[in-house]
């Protein structure tokens, strides 16, 4: 069942930096940074970012991805 996830828009535009391709979903890319992490590709610094970006969104901070498309004029 699909959720809605807070981001910011810094963290929405770091997201779409991994696209490979225009209708890659934010599912498939977060999976792609996880399977990475799992295998162990990522830096320390770059695990920490994550876990931060992970605590920021628990706390309640960020944004509701559809407030975000409409600022930047895209439809969902």
């Amino acid at each position: 069942m699909p959720t809605t996830i807070q981001l910011k828009k810094t963290t929405l535009q770091r997201l779409k930096y991994f696209k490979v391709y225009s209708k890659e979903s934010y599912d498939e890319i977060i999976n792609k940074l996880l399977d990475t992490i799992e295998e162990g590709d990522l830096t320390k610094d770059a695990i920490n970012d994550i876990q931060k970006a992970l605590s920021e969104m628990k706390s309640g901070k960020g944004e509701l991805i559809g407030d975000v498309a409409q600022e930047l004029g895209v439809n969902l």
